[in-house]
């Protein structure tokens, strides 16, 4: 899985794309995405991404390769599913896997992803949406 955009609130504005320099990563589209000494590296835990990869590789970049990437503002909803079984409910924060493509079911404080809608109970592998909010 990975977070694809599902809506923007209030808006039909298509996300402008950016380009910058990626960490040592292997970028696949839909990864989440912060910086990390002046490079994009895979969002996880706590960490509220910035950024959205727009590329896939199937190597590993060289740090200061450049990518295709959109900004997340916090009127994105994104779709993405758990990658393992919890309770959640939704309102709540929960973190982000450490390959950027999946959120846990492990509650974060409010920072990570917002579950603003979910399939049923959250198990691996069950669909659910969420926003960043910073």
């Amino acid at each position: 899985m990975a977070f694809l955009l599902h809506s923007i609130d209030g808006s039909a504005k298509i996300p402008g794309i950016e380009y910058l320099p990626a960490g040592a990563i292997t970028p696949k589209v839909g990864m989440a995405l912060v910086q990390s000494s002046g490079n994009l590296i895979a969002a996880s835990g706590d960490a509220t991404p910035t950024y959205i990869s727009m590329v896939e590789k199937s190597a590993q970049l060289t740090a200061g390769d450049i990518i295709p990437v959109i900004r997340i503002t916090s009127d994105m909803i994104f779709e993405t599913s758990f990658s393992a079984s919890g309770t959640v409910n939704l309102g709540g924060f929960v973190q982000i896997k450490s390959d950027g493509l999946q959120v846990t079911a492990s509650s974060a404080s409010n920072h990570g992803a917002e579950v603003v809608w979910k399939a049923a109970a959250a198990d691996s592998g069950v669909k659910c949406r969420v926003r960043f909010t910073r």
